[in-house]
């Protein structure tokens, strides 16, 4: 099995302290996680794609192309790329740039898009998101396989022999479809032959379970190899400890936090109380046996191959987050790579050296600083 540490870089007040980040504060946080997670050994970082409050993730290929600097080894996800609010073109362009950037460490996560603030910004509505979704998958498919494209849709204008630059590091990204609630984004995952990536945050499992069903169905029914499909899913909480009642208590608060604001916004509660949400959800929160356990439950009702954890500290202190990726990766990540076998991530094709030309850090101020020469790529 596969961990990655996701973030949709919220900028909301410290649940303890009620202080609010500031907005490169926050960012550059984010950078620090990436580097923690691959410092200790996750397997990738993925970055959300959000166009209101409270979050900060509005450009995914620009945040994820700093930490390509200042990372080597990790895969870079967007969890995820709103694809039916860019033009395909542009967003071909950005990944692209940063697939060389990161020497094809790059995995993308498309989705269709949610929030009332698309429609404000870029007039995509839920009328239309999903086929210009399904457009611009099309679309940016075509561009990253062709160096040149013919093409005419409803939602740009048509392309004639056009080539689009620079050309990725990768012959073929892989593109995950995320899903939440929606088989359209099933179907088209199936129909082409790429890997799922459930939501599963929102809701009890079970409707994700089904989701997931109903894609290995269609997979089938599109002639491809049942072992070939590619499942990841969400999780809804993250926290490990040494014992369950210790992992409640320093989640008790964050939970407190996140009904607080779900409340304020007019959103729906699902769960009420820690208990039912560590019972029912995906939450992964508990000592290192009892996440093993749940995982393989969940494994059971998916077949998933890949995890997204949270990445983010959500009012904890310093010692209590690293204290609870370390003791992941010590005492529960090994056991679930042992007991669930997954394909690699993205890894730079053809034998490539993924060495960065330059190594970088971050400075007292927040700037990338040059600090020494590395392999260049062969």
């Amino acid at each position: 099995m596969k961990f990655l540490l996701f973030t949709l870089v919220s900028r909301v007040p410290d649940p303890n302290t009620g202080r609010l980040p500031e907005t490169k504060e926050r960012l550059l946080d984010v950078v620090a996680q990436a580097r923690t997670a691959e410092e200790l050994g996750y397997d990738g970082f993925a970055v959300g794609e959000r166009h209101e409050d409270p979050f900060l993730s509005a450009a995914p290929p620009v945040i994820l192309s700093h930490i390509a600097a200042v990372t080597s080894r990790i895969s870079l996800f967007t969890a995820v790329t709103t694809l039916s609010l860019l033009d395909p073109v542009r967003a071909f362009e950005d990944y692209s740039t940063l697939d060389n950037l990161s020497g094809g460490r790059l995995e993308l996560i498309i989705g269709k898009g949610n929030g009332a603030a698309q429609a404000k910004l870029y007039h995509v509505t839920t009328e239309d998101q999903w086929d210009r979704n399904r457009e611009g998958y099309e679309l940016f498919r075509a561009l990253w396989d062709s160096d040149t494209v013919t093409w005419s849709g409803r939602f740009r204008p048509e392309l004639v022999e056009a080539k689009a630059l620079p050309r990725p590091w990768q012959p073929r990204v892989r593109i995950w479809h995320g899903s939440a609630t929606s088989r359209d984004s099933v179907e088209l995952a199936a129909r082409h032959g790429d890997p799922l990536f459930s939501a599963n945050v929102t809701n009890p499992i079970e409707p994700y379970a089904e989701l997931v069903r109903h894609y290995r169905e269609r997979w089938e029914h599109y002639g491809h190899d049942p072992a070939d499909a590619l499942v990841g899913a969400g999780t809804a909480g993250f926290h490990v400890a040494r014992t369950s009642q210790e992992a409640l208590d320093v989640y008790r608060p964050i939970f407190e936090a996140r009904l607080t604001l779900a409340r304020k916004l007019g959103l729906p509660i699902v769960f009420e109380t820690l208990d039912d949400f560590v019972a029912r959800s995906s939450a992964l929160v508990g000592s290192p046996e009892q996440v093993i356990d749940k995982v393989g439950r969940q494994h059971e009702a998916f077949g998933h191959e890949v995890i997204h954890l949270s990445a983010e500290r959500d009012g904890r202190t310093e010692s209590q987050h690293r204290t609870g990726l370390e003791l992941f990766q010590a005492e529960v990540a090994p056991e679930l790579r042992r007991r669930i076998p997954s394909r690699p991530l993205a890894t730079a094709p053809n034998g490539r050296n993924t060495a960065r030309p330059t190594d970088y850090d971050i400075d007292s101020r927040g700037e990338l600083v040059r600090t020494e020469t590395s392999g260049v790529p062969q």
